[in-house]
């Protein structure tokens, strides 16, 4: 991270005097000791991580990084105002559905692995992934339940493998719109469904699912080690593995290099990164995997996104010149592209390049930018800092994205 993006000890200890907080209390928010934040009052330590900037600005209820680092780039903290969806009410329901009274019909497994398998499909090819999803959601899971019940022996475990991987699309689709408590119910219960299946490739994936979480509530450094462990147990089966085997690993690979990215990490980010190309590369172009979308143009998508969080615009921007968005299968993931994008110009203080490649990832999808806290922020501080010609532009954009306010 750039000498001037650290945080400066004495703007630290007078947000948090100002807070009221202690040492104790302030170390205790963000996962470390009392002594951690001293050294780091008193200059005895440097921050390297921007996650952890992030996360300390936020707790000290900071609009932006720069006000605990007196640095001239601006980096907005907040979300932009939290959104919801219309479909999380039904969502909510079929999570709380009462267990001795039959909310679901049983179906035959593979009939129910072929729904699931299409739902996915509908979640990576609609521009408004959420809405697509949302009326077929909640029946699944529903039905999966019901089905592990009623299913015996190896069909039980099978049917476990089919419910975790249709918790693991309602985590996708609750990410940012529901209640923390929701969203963690969510993912242990994809957790224990993998665990019921007794299979280590669902185990691997239930890994990259729990690691989700961990990565948003920023527990980076428990995210990388789940995730590590469950790349290094399937890596002797590699050779010889299934392109599913193969696609899990790498999908892994990638979950472990933007976690690490997320942490100031930049060795270990382009490690993982590079493993996950080599696995890409074996597998072809034309594979993805069916959920996490593990492919060629992914690991490019990725790269970006490397670039983007460790706060090098210019190595992202870079990585942006070979990537070629039609060649990336998911729309949803294509979005993502040209948000990192968009944000790495921001950084750059490109507005006009930031304003581009943010209307290019909100026509691509809507709601994966309407939804999601980053791509709300950027627009609200687009609108609130462009001038000139741009600022009709930007404001338009806020509008359409929601946050014109």
């Amino acid at each position: 991270m750039p000498e001037q993006m650290t945080i400066d000890g004495e703007l630290l200890r007078a947000r948090r005097e100002h807070a009221g907080m202690t040492r104790a209390v302030l170390g205790g928010l963000v996962g470390r000791s009392e002594d951690w934040v001293k050294k780091i009052e008193r200059g005895d330590r440097t921050v390297r991580s921007l996650a952890m900037v992030v996360r300390l600005a936020q707790v000290l209820g900071c609009r932006d990084v720069s006000e605990l680092t007196r640095a001239a780039v601006s980096v907005p903290i907040t979300d932009g105002g939290k959104v919801t969806h219309p479909g999380v009410t039904a969502l909510r329901a079929a999570m709380h559905a009462p267990l001795f009274a039959a909310a679901g019909t049983p179906e035959d497994v593979g009939v129910l692995a072929g729904r699931v398998a299409q739902a996915w499909d509908i979640w990576h090819q609609a521009r408004d992934q959420r809405t697509a999803i949302a009326s077929v959601l909640p029946g699944l899971i529903n039905t999966a339940h019901a089905t592990v019940r009623a299913a015996e022996g190896p069909e039980k475990r099978r049917a476990s493998v089919i419910l975790s991987e249709t918790y693991a699309l309602a985590q996708q689709y609750a990410a940012h719109i529901v209640e923390p408590e929701l969203y963690w119910v969510i993912v242990d219960r994809a957790r224990m469904a993998a665990e019921q299946a007794d299979d280590p490739l669902a185990l691997a994936s239930a890994a990259w699912i729990v690691g989700n979480g961990l990565r948003v509530a920023g527990h980076t450094e428990e995210a990388l080690r789940m995730v590590a462990d469950a790349a290094d147990t399937l890596r002797p089966s590699l050779e010889g593995g299934s392109n599913r085997l193969r696609g899990t690993f790498g999908s892994l690979c990638l979950h472990a290099a933007v976690t690490a990215a997320q942490d100031g990490r930049d060795g270990d980010a382009w490690r993982w990164h590079t493993e996950a190309d080599r696995t890409a590369t074996k597998l072809g172009a034309a594979y993805a995997h069916p959920w996490t979308m593990f492919s060629t143009g992914n690991v490019l998508v990725h790269a970006v996104t490397i670039g983007a969080d460790l706060h090098t615009p210019g190595i992202a921007l870079q990585q942006l010149t070979d990537a070629d968005p039609a060649a990336i299968p998911s729309v949803e993931r294509r979005s993502r592209l040209f948000l990192d994008a968009a944000k790495a110009e921001h950084v750059r203080r490109e507005k006009a390049s930031a304003l581009q490649y943010l209307r290019l990832a909100y026509e691509t999808s809507p709601e994966a930018v309407r939804y999601v806290p980053s791509g709300r922020a950027l627009a609200a501080d687009l609108a609130r800092t462009a001038t000139g010609a741009l600022s009709y532009t930007a404001r338009q954009l806020a509008d359409d994205i929601g946050v014109a306010a």
